[in-house]
């Protein structure tokens, strides 16, 4: 089977655009520059933030949970 010339230029632009949009598309969808690598290794620093909210909220809901008990003590002490 032949296929035209003009065929095989549009498939072969096809696949390259799509190629290069996907990757664009990545980069877009991260909020970072265009032309950067899409594939970096940033999920170490994501950890470590998400680890970081987590351990902040948990800190500030055990605040929250001894709050009475240690305003109870505080009056049981200073009687």
């Amino acid at each position: 089977m032949i296929i035209p010339s003009g065929l095989k230029k549009f498939v072969a632009g096809l696949v390259v655009g799509a190629a290069i949009a996907f990757h664009l598309g990545i980069n877009f969808g991260r909020d970072k520059p265009l032309l950067s690598n899409p594939y970096e290794k940033d999920v170490v620093q994501r950890v470590k933030q998400e680890a970081g909210k987590a351990v902040d909220q948990t800190r500030e809901a055990i605040h929250q949970a001894t709050e009475p008990a240690r305003k109870e003590a505080e009056k049981r002490l200073s009687k």
